[in-house]
């Protein structure tokens, strides 16, 4: 499509659909539809980027770097804060557009989610003004710990929390006083292109924040090859990450990936079983599109019936549907090829004897994008339905009898990303969440997180930790300065 893109206007509210570039907007010679999975309506056409846009968000973000590097950490500190106000300020036009370009609750952007975005700048705002390393002496030398911005970050994101995830990079960055050039994913590219309008508002420099939109395909080696890029963080898939640590070897690049997971939610016999129960049918949240799900259920085999009749129960009043309505528990899957790729795992799975408790259906009469909850057991550890992440909502139910062969269970898959464990003995809590591999281990709770508490995830699940100083770690130059005693006695 050759059209030139300006605006597309969302329930009400003009979202920009042009590339943000050097504090101006950009349009592109071609276009992409960007679809509601809602209904499969078309939101807008949206400027389709090429290396052109790229090598000029890159540049812009290059000349506006030595500025932005040199602005006192109280500066940027207040700019992050301003920019937390635009936000919340916004929020409902940003929660409104959300649910309409990626399908998650509406409720859930109200309350949550976008509150979350302004705490993401609040958080790393004040968190830059505390960052400190206490002094310390080797043999009569000072040693004084800095962070130095390291310059321009490609920042490449996920659909499925499309503007808290970003802002969770591009916080710290800009705190850290590097620029970046932000790719959203193209099934959900608005509200990143509202970010931007809510940031020049706020102040931020020019080219201190740039957004391209476009196919990964199609600009992702332009950015992440890039020379004069100095860090690239990156969120989604295993074989996409191996793609972009490939393009960036060149360069040597430090990078800092989140990648899938297929964690497990392992429940004891001694566990509250409703608050276990509770934990389970939470995997739903965000239709199963949650990279730390606990979609592989572990449970003891002496409790295995009544918790499944229980989470059964609970399961089957779940409200599908519009995610506008606030009546609704689960909204649609993002695009009509995440669905197909949904039902391939169930169809695979069920062809290979597993056997369906709920679910294993498409919801298609809702119009949309809709994929029943679905609980499969009879399921083998070798099998790719307990193996590989299905990014839906499908969850396996797999017994065990030891505490062993829960741990061995638990680790065998080659992801890292997190744990749920449910039970009512605090040493056993202990003494098996040490032996888990995971980023982030749950203990008879779910997704309760911290921006000071590191997060990443161990084997394919991801390569570094992000949060607090890790962010600052990884988005600075930590150098240290070492001076000599007594180096001053002809000073003036």
């Amino acid at each position: 499509m050759t059209r030139e893109p300006q605006a597309t206007v969302i329930a009400g509210v003009t979202v920009d659909t042009r590339h943000w570039i050097g504090g101006e907007r950009v349009a592109s010679a071609e276009t992409f539809a960007d679809i509601s999975p809602i209904d499969g309506s078309v939101l807008g056409e949206i400027a389709r980027g090429t290396a052109m846009e790229t090598a000029a968000a890159v540049a812009a973000a290059k000349a506006a770097f030595p500025g932005w590097a040199a602005t006192s950490r109280a500066e940027r500190a207040r700019i992050l804060h301003a920019i937390a106000d635009g936000v919340e300020k916004r929020l409902e036009d940003l929660a409104i557009v959300e649910t309409c370009d990626n399908g998650a609750l509406l409720r859930s952007h109200r309350r949550g989610v976008m509150p979350r975005v302004a705490h993401n700048f609040r958080f790393f705002a004040d968190w830059l003004l505390t960052l400190e390393h206490e002094d310390f002496e080797t043999r009569g030398h000072a040693n004084h710990v800095s962070w130095d911005p390291a310059g321009p970050c490609v920042l490449i994101t996920p659909w499925n929390a499309p503007l808290m995830l970003a802002t969770w990079k591009v916080a710290p960055a800009l705190a850290a006083g590097d620029t970046v050039v932000l790719k959203p994913a193209e099934w959900s590219p608005l509200t990143a292109s509202l970010l931007a309008d809510i940031a020049a508002e706020a102040g931020l420099p020019a080219g201190v924040l740039n957004v391209v939109q476009g196919y990964g395909s199609e600009i992702g080696d332009a950015l992440t090859s890039h020379p004069e890029v100095r860090r690239i963080s990156f969120t989604g898939s295993v074989p996409t990450a191996k793609r972009i640590s490939a393009s960036a070897a060149a360069n040597l690049t430090p990078l800092s990936l989140e990648l899938g997971g297929k964690s497990p939610l392992l429940v004891f016999a001694d566990a509250d079983l409703d608050l276990a129960v509770n934990l389970a049918v939470e995997q739903y949240d965000n239709a199963g599109q949650v990279c730390l799900a606990g979609t592989r259920l572990l449970v003891e085999e002496t409790v295995a019936e009544e918790f499944t009749r229980r989470f059964v129960e609970k399961a089957r009043a779940l409200k599908q549907g519009d995610p506008r309505d606030e009546a609704t528990d689960i909204g649609p899957n993002i695009h009509p090829r995440q669905l197909e790729k949904i039902d391939g795992f169930v169809q695979r799975a069920l062809a290979g004897g597993a056997r369906t408790v709920i679910g294993g259906h498409r919801n298609d009469d809702l119009g949309g994008q809709y994929y029943a909850p679905t609980l499969l057991t009879d399921v083998t550890q070798n099998s790719e339905i307990v193996q590989e992440e299905v990014f839906g909502p499908v969850l396996t139910l797999q017994t065990f009898t030891t505490e062993e062969e829960a741990v061995r269970l638990a680790n065998g898959t080659r992801f890292g990303l997190a744990a749920i464990v449910a039970t009512g003995d605090p040493e056993r809590a202990e003494r098996v969440s040490g032996q888990l591999v995971a980023g982030t281990v749950w203990i008879n709770c779910f997704f309760v997180r911290d921006l000071q508490a590191p997060f990443g995830g161990s084997r394919q699940s991801g390569v570094g930790r992000e949060g607090g100083t890790w962010s600052f770690d990884f988005y600075c130059d930590v150098k240290n300065t070492v001076t000599a005693p007594n180096g001053w006695k002809n000073h003036g």
